[in-house]
């Protein structure tokens, strides 16, 4: 599995345009075949970063996911916004893959507690 790791650079003014675009995308990225994953907005600090993470089995599939996804109605309409408002200012695409012993790791401490598990 991949995952298309998305890095936003976003106009710091117009945060709440990326997460209606990001909202927009919930529904259409699954039907288009992509696995999401989330979108990632600032919260503190740096305040012009945002993230997309989306897997798929492979860059063929990806391929297909894309295409797909510009031939979607809503796709299309979420892409026209992006465009007409502005909000994003530079995107880049990475594709990534997991080391499995790493992944999805709970914590060995209770953070509500503070006491090791």
């Amino acid at each position: 599995m991949l995952t298309c790791f998305i890095r936003y650079e976003l106009d710091p003014f117009k945060r709440a345009q990326f997460v209606d675009y990001a909202r927009a995308w919930a529904p259409v990225i699954p039907r288009c075949g992509g696995h999401l994953l989330g979108y990632f907005v600032p919260h503190e600090g740096t305040d012009f970063e945002a993230w997309g993470l989306i897997a798929l089995p492979s860059l063929a599939a990806y391929e297909a996911y894309r295409q797909r996804l510009k031939a979607d109605p809503d796709g299309q309409a979420n892409f026209a916004f992006a465009q007409r408002e502005r909000f994003i200012l530079r995107e880049h695409r990475s594709f990534t893959q997991v080391v499995p012993a790493t992944f999805l790791q709970p914590p060995a401490v209770n953070l509500n507690e503070g006491a090791p598990r």
